[in-house]
């Protein structure tokens, strides 16, 4: 019982070893794409726009990060003209927003 305790032992000392190191290989992928969207940030948005997405990315990252993607689509087909200013922004994060909710409607009879 013994020997059978200190197996137990191992393997979910080997399998909290491997859940660590990929959870460190997928934060240091996403710092590697943070850092490479930072200079196409720079050239898309104005400063008050990149201070607005800097405030969003501590709150919400998913949604920076669905933002920076949708922004870096716009730019790479060409449907932006000059740099996104901050109102463009909101109004941006509030079409993606309004993408996600789901409406219910209940109807009675």
């Amino acid at each position: 019982m013994n020997e059978e305790e200190e197996i137990k032992k191992r393997l979910l000392h080997q399998k909290l070893q491997e859940n660590a190191q990929a959870h460190m290989q997928s934060q240091m992928q996403q710092q590697q794409m943070e850092e490479a969207l930072k200079p196409l940030m720079h050239q898309i948005l104005d400063p008050a726009a990149r201070e607005r997405l800097a405030n969003l990315k501590m709150v919400k990252p998913e949604l920076a990060l669905q933002l920076q993607a949708y922004l870096v689509q716009l730019h790479q087909t060409g449907q932006m003209k000059g740099k996104v200013t901050e109102q463009q922004l909101i109004s941006i994060l509030q079409k993606l927003s309004a993408s996600e909710r789901k409406e219910f409607r209940i109807k009675r009879k």
